[in-house]
């Protein structure tokens, strides 16, 4: 095996997976209504369920943790539902919360902050959805996306000093600083179609900083993982691991353009 078969050794099943949820995630975000709530309540319910087996010692997972999920995915509709108020959506998830902690045979606590997370995440992204309209919610997903694309490659390619090796052996700063140029392209090409943005330098700015906010739920994802003791949260798609493993940096994105909704940004 040479050294460049090594480093990009997952590159084909990351790829082939990654266009697939790509053309299906962009389509739901452009047309909206129910069918992208469904797909974000599904998602979140799956990432709580991985959430919820990792917590526990049985394999495969057992009936508590497929309830677990399942009642994510109905806090989630019923709080879009309900038009996602913001007492309505703490409370389903804290009650997530609950839930997962009680089945966890250890680790509660950071079972039990972590599952009302991805479900305000989701929630908040359903309302962003609803509120801002497509394209604005493609800039978010976009940024993701290219934050950990850009990531990957210069990681890989460049390699370097880590970011957090304590937490993320494998994420460096070179992958991390590219993540926020791309993001800042991303800024850039899109703002011609956001007139509404407050300038397009602004724009390029929020895009860094919500390319952060990505990163951090990478972060946040790896430092769970790093004390339970498992590589992936599950293995259901391929070359990527989990849905958690896929999504913990829209959960953080999200959650950050939540928090600043909120506070009337």
């Amino acid at each position: 095996m040479t050294a460049e078969s090594g480093r990009f050794g997952d590159l084909a099943l990351r790829l082939g997976s990654g266009l697939a949820i790509a053309g299906a995630g962009l389509a739901a975000v452009w047309y909206g209504g129910p069918a992208f709530s469904a797909i974000v309540a599904l998602l979140a319910g799956l990432m709580v369920w991985e959430l919820a087996a990792m917590v526990t010692d049985s394999a495969p997972p057992g009936r508590a943790q497929i309830v677990t999920g399942a009642a994510a995915t109905l806090v989630v509709i019923l709080s879009g539902a309900l038009g996602g108020g913001a007492v309505a959506s703490l409370a389903g998830a804290l009650v997530v919360g609950a839930l997962v902690a009680a089945g966890a045979r250890a680790h509660r606590t950071p079972a039990m902050l972590y599952a009302p997370l991805i479900v305000l995440a989701a929630d908040w992204l359903i309302a962003f959805r609803a509120d801002a309209g497509p394209v604005w919610t493609l800039w978010l997903v976009l940024v993701v996306v290219a934050t950990d694309i850009a990531g990957y490659f210069a990681g890989r390619i460049i390699g370097g000093p880590r970011f957090w090796p304590q937490v993320s052996p494998k994420k460096t700063w070179s992958g991390t600083v590219a993540g926020w140029l791309a993001a800042g392209a991303v800024g850039l090409a899109v703002a011609p179609f956001l007139p509404d943005a407050p300038s397009r330098w602004s724009l390029i700015a929020a895009s860094a900083g919500l390319s952060l906010a990505s990163q951090m739920g990478d972060i946040v994802e790896s430092a769970i993982k790093r004390r339970v003791g498992v590589k992936d949260a599950s293995g259901l798609l391929p070359g990527h691991g989990g849905v958690l493993d896929r999504f913990d940096g829209l959960v953080g994105a999200a959650l950050v353009v939540g928090l600043v909704r909120l506070a009337g940004g």
